[in-house]
């Protein structure tokens, strides 16, 4: 088992502001990351600390793959930036057609941006915009969810169910309304979806007797909330939703920035679920977390709305990033969606998912332990800092000393393995954190 004690690093450290991070405490105390390859990142002095968590969501096929590599270098010689405001590229379009090759059918209009965030944010003006143009302006509230995460620009704050996502930043700037989350007691230690509370659905129905269904623009859903601590979609939730917003003419939004590209088995959890939304937002995945890049997945009967609806030769849309369609992003992902398919990786994440969620439900009975869940290649384990003498924030702390990389939030423990990990390095991921359950509880 790989250990070590955080190194001191003689890199400058003052000038840098890192996001989401205690930054005291992160540059008293320094966890570095000097490299990656394979399944694995390496800290100071080349010790090895096995990605537990695809880096962000990111990285399902491993980190340094030549190919992306070699694609990114030859775009930068071919075409290293164009904007795609009344210009474009072959690859942005050859792009879009994969994408829509793996996307549930009907959902093949492709809005290219640079983030998760962005995607987001695009998804919310492109339903805006479509009712507006169908001359049903008043539609402007969003419903959103407790414990959702959106993004971290203003729209993904507005739509946020986190309270520290949102209480510095003061009222939001978009008309939200939120229903309850889906953690139930009665789901507690249940691998993939409980049995109970498909009726949290409900949820949406009242904030159409109270707000009118007039009035609301769409609903935005995580299928399953990843940064929260994974809070998969109970049995017969989403299929709810689906029914009550196409009974009352409100879009239906899946975030699928975490769960797009293979993490719950197949390419989207719309697939896996068996339910089509209106809209689809993805990102992280689609370069394999090589260059930032994100993407909206639009049905073609909103596009042909909106896009319809402006007078020949103006622009339809008034929207759009200077990196939109990057041409170096577009390769990069094009090399991916290659890897996924060549190597079959979906099948292989779909295979490694009942090694990966036997060995994180076996922690159940491990010291401080309050609840486990996970779908797929995703699973999360919620921590009792009373049990353990530190809370999540310490707990990953300890995993990167002990060798395993992981992501938390507050309590929550995230993970979410490369699809490209052995049966041994699944084995090791439970293993690294068993142990460190009892080095944390020996510390109290």
């Amino acid at each position: 088992m790989n250990t070590t004690e955080a190194v001191v690093t003689t890199v400058a450290m003052e000038n840098q502001w890192i996001p989401f991070t205690p930054n005291r405490d992160f540059k008293r105390d320094p966890r570095l990351f000097e490299g990656a390859k394979g399944n694995y990142f390496f800290g100071p002095e080349g010790v090895q600390i096995l990605d537990g968590s695809s880096g962000l969501f990111t990285t399902p096929a491993g980190h340094a793959r030549q190919e992306i590599a070699t694609a990114v270098y030859e775009q930068v010689l071919e075409l290293d930036y164009t904007s795609s405001f009344l210009r474009s590229h072959p690859k942005s379009f050859a792009l879009c057609e994969k994408l829509t090759e793996l996307l549930p059918e009907g959902l093949n209009k492709i809005f290219l941006v640079n983030s998760g965030s962005e995607a987001v944010d695009t998804a919310i003006k492109i339903a805006l915009h479509y009712h507006r143009v169908r001359k049903e302006a008043s539609r402007t509230i969003f419903v959103s969810r407790e414990r959702a995460y959106h993004g971290a620009n203003m729209t993904g704050v507005a739509l946020s169910g986190l309270v520290n996502n949102r209480r510095a930043f003061g009222l939001p700037i978009l008309p939200v309304v939120h229903m309850r989350h889906t953690w139930l007691e009665e789901n507690r230690f249940v691998p993939g979806q409980g049995q109970h509370g498909a009726e949290l659905a409900e949820d949406l129905l009242r904030l159409i007797q109270l707000h009118g269904a007039e009035n609301i623009a769409a609903c935005i859903v995580e299928p399953i909330a990843g940064s929260t601590g994974t809070l998969v979609a109970p049995v017969g939730y989403l299929e709810r939703l689906r029914e009550i917003c196409t009974a009352h003419g409100i879009l239906l939004i899946f975030d699928e920035v975490i769960t797009g590209f293979g993490r719950t088995g197949m390419p989207f959890a719309a697939q896996s679920f068996g339910v089509t939304p209106d809209i689809i937002t993805m990102a992280k995945a689609i370069t394999n977390g090589i260059i930032p890049m994100g993407a909206v997945a639009v049905n073609e009967a909103i596009h042909d709305t909106i896009v319809g609806s402006g007078a020949e030769g103006s622009v339809e849309f008034f929207h759009g990033y200077t990196g939109s369609a990057h041409p170096v992003s577009c390769a990069a992902s094009l090399a991916t969606l290659g890897i996924y398919e060549r190597e079959d990786l979906f099948a292989r994440g779909r295979k490694l998912s009942g090694r990966f969620l036997e060995g994180l439900f076996g922690l159940r009975d491990a010291p401080g332990i309050l609840d486990v869940r996970g779908y797929g290649m995703l699973g999360g384990i919620d921590i009792d800092p009373a049990v353990l003498g530190m809370d999540g924030y310490g707990f990953q702390k300890l995993l990167y000393d002990m060798g395993l990389h992981i992501k938390s939030t507050g309590n929550s423990l995230v993970y979410a393995p490369p699809f490209t990990l052995s049966e041994e390095e699944i084995d090791q991921v439970i293993g690294i954190t068993r142990e460190a359950l009892g080095v944390a509880k020996a510390k109290e």
